[in-house]
């Protein structure tokens, strides 16, 4: 069956692109490579170029509303479809919360995470109310309803939508091998220690990085690197040789800085999937995160949980790895095995199939 598919890929401008502009990127690309698929994306008007790394691979439309007023007259008039730019379309996929009309077409809505409802305030007043709109249209007009994880998708059923219409999509990860030149040049490059904990991710209330902090305090010796943009929200990281704070790092350095990490630590109160926790397996890390979200899901038992809100345990989590150099290589060769089961061509392949399904 050949289909046309109308996809947002709006998040590629956001200024923080997070997991799932990056989900979103390369689950579309992996889908362009099916040969009874035509993609074309959906964005707004913009004077800038998407991020670097980040620019859609597909054909794409722009809708000539800036993002606010596109995202206020989708939410709000259900207006304009998406038709008049793409042409015909057999599915709209809202690949984000932000939930185009479907147009006369299958409506794919995509869910990353419910965070929103059980705590607002961890993200912005704003984020809060377009989440919460993108919910409510996903819920009542898409034909099927993607999550990444099955912890989202028991969220969603239980915030109201029928389980019959949700399909599995996991995120995928591709690993990048790491060099000695590798090893010197980013340990160089960032004046790193011989012995380090990381964190990777967007600074932000519901990553739990005070409580990373927290438990650091406990832990002799080692410092805490922290990689990633600032986002928002109320995280101040202390100014000391203990805590070393990097800020965003290109994706040439990621890679050697996970495979550098003694520990990789990401405690998050919530996650729909945790990108870094799979990233850091799939170079080998041996990875400390949080109980009954939906990292717990991806690590399986290939690393180390605790209750996210127990700094006690997280500390003591963080000082028996660091202290445990065999328990550290076994745990990280379990974890780069158990990440190749993660790949975004699996990706692509169940999301072409929810869009088969979703005309069927």
């Amino acid at each position: 069956m050949s289909l046309r598919v109308a996809a947002t890929v709006e998040s590629a401008w956001h200024r923080v692109p997070g997991g799932v502009a990056n989900a979103t990127h390369h689950s579309l690309r992996a889908v362009a490579t099916d040969p009874d698929i035509e993609l074309v994306g959906v964005h707004a008007w913009h004077r800038t170029a998407p991020v670097e790394g980040l620019a859609p691979v597909i054909p794409t439309s722009a809708i000539p509303l800036p993002r606010p007023v596109l995202y206020e007259c989708w939410h709000r008039s259900r207006r304009p479809g998406v038709r008049r730019w793409t042409g015909p379309v057999d599915v709209v996929h809202a690949t984000s919360a932000v939930i185009p009309p479907p147009s006369g077409a299958e409506l794919v809505a995509t869910v990353h995470d419910l965070a929103f409802l059980d705590r607002p305030d961890h993200s912005t007043t704003r984020g809060v109310r377009l989440a919460r709109r993108g919910f409510e249209l996903a819920r009542d007009e898409a034909t099927l309803v993607v999550v990444p994880s099955a912890a989202t998708r028991a969220e969603c059923v239980a915030a109201g939508i029928d389980a019959e219409r949700i399909r599995l999509v996991p995120w995928g990860c591709r690993p990048t091998p790491v060099t000695d030149t590798d090893r010197a040049r980013v340990r160089n490059r960032y004046s790193l220690p011989t012995s380090f904990i990381l964190w990777v991710g967007t600074l932000e209330p519901r990553k739990n990085l005070d409580g990373l902090l927290a438990a650091h305090r406990a832990v002799p010796g080692v410092p805490l690197v922290v990689v990633g943009p600032a986002g928002w929200g109320d995280v101040d990281l202390p100014v000391s040789d203990r805590v070393v704070q990097l800020g965003f790092v290109p994706d040439a350095d990621l890679a050697p800085l996970y495979d550098l990490a003694t520990v990789f630590a990401l405690p998050s109160h919530a996650e729909g999937f945790g990108m870094p926790v799979l990233e850091a397996m799939a170079q080998g890390a041996a990875v400390v995160t949080s109980t009954g979200t939906a990292t717990e899901e991806v690590i399986g038992d290939t690393g180390v949980t605790v209750i996210p809100g127990d700094v006690e345990a997280l500390a003591d989590a963080l000082v028996s790895l660091l202290d445990d150099e065999p328990k550290r290589t076994r745990l990280g060769a379990a974890a780069r095995e158990r990440a190749g089961a993660f790949t975004w061509e699996r990706t692509g392949l169940l999301l072409a199939d929810v869009y088969r399904e979703a005309v069927a």
